[in-house]
């Protein structure tokens, strides 16, 4: 089988740390996720993934905030099992096969054009309502093409962090106004996360930058009118971290002690 050749650099890089990440995971025998089409996924990759630095404590690091996402999101679809649901710059992603949806949940997986051409060579698409739509999130006509006749779920994991601000509130604030009930679920970086963003490889070795810091999870209740944070997970004290190495829930510890450090990451959940 050839190999998939990656030519992506910057932001839409990194996503290939996050998929190792899960991949590695997948190989415990306590996995967290059990991503095994992310291991399938590596398997057709051409990439030095050592480049990533990502090992033992950060692959379950990573599978751990992937599957809080994944937690939150399947609340919603209980709750709501007709919703609709915006996965946002999804990369290779495997959250819609991990959750496997009822056939009526309506979801729409988006990333840059070229991440979904590569995200179709290597990733099956799931039967049902599911759309791949190739546009920047920062674009308003992918949005209004989505009905807006459902609750809707929003998830975005490693994404507000390569925004602007105003991009992000803005994006926020479109998702908000559109949809007449929904979540919003996903992570962020502190002002000191971003501050101490060469200090992570996988940002650091695909010449990314981070932009947006978020420290007052409250800031973002102003947005829209209903608001409300509903969880505001700091890294440290996410479900799940027993499953990290023992040198690395001795390092959460000491983290945990500093402040600054210990609210460097946080995953956010907010209903309107």
């Amino acid at each position: 089988m050839e190999r998939e050749k990656i030519t992506l650099t910057g932001a839409p890089e990194t996503m290939l740390a996050t998929l190792y990440g899960r991949a590695l995971d997948s190989h415990r025998p306590n996995s967290v996720l059990h991503d095994t089409a992310a291991a399938h996924a590596i398997s057709r990759i051409d990439y030095d993934f050592r480049k990533t630095r990502i090992k033992g404590t950060t692959a379950v690091g990573v599978a751990i905030r992937g599957k809080v996402l994944d937690d939150w999101t399947s609340e919603f679809l209980t709750a709501y099992p007709a919703a609709t649901v915006l996965h946002l710059a999804c990369g290779l992603d495997t959250r819609v096969q991990r959750i496997a949806p009822p056939s009526t949940v309506r979801w729409i997986d988006l990333d840059v054009p070229d991440v979904v051409a590569l995200r179709k060579r290597l990733i099956t698409s799931p039967s049902g309502d599911y759309r791949l739509v190739g546009a920047s999130v920062t674009a308003d006509s992918w949005l209004a093409e989505v009905p807006n006749d459902r609750p809707t779920v929003a998830v975005f994991e490693g994404l507000s962090m390569y925004l602007h601000k105003a991009d992000g509130k803005r994006l926020i604030e479109r998702i908000t106004s559109r949809f007449p009930t929904g979540q919003l679920l996903f992570d962020v970086y502190g002002t000191t996360g971003i501050k101490l963003q060469k200090l992570v490889p996988a940002v650091r070795n695909a010449g990314a930058t981070l932009h947006w810091g978020l420290d007052d999870p409250a800031e973002v209740e102003a947005w829209h009118p209903g608001l409300r944070c509903l969880d505001a997970l700091r890294s440290v004290d996410m479900p799940g971290l027993d499953k990290l190495p023992l040198s690395g829930r001795i390092g959460l510890k000491v983290v945990s002690k500093i402040p600054g450090l210990r609210d460097a990451g946080r995953i956010l959940r907010y209903r309107f």
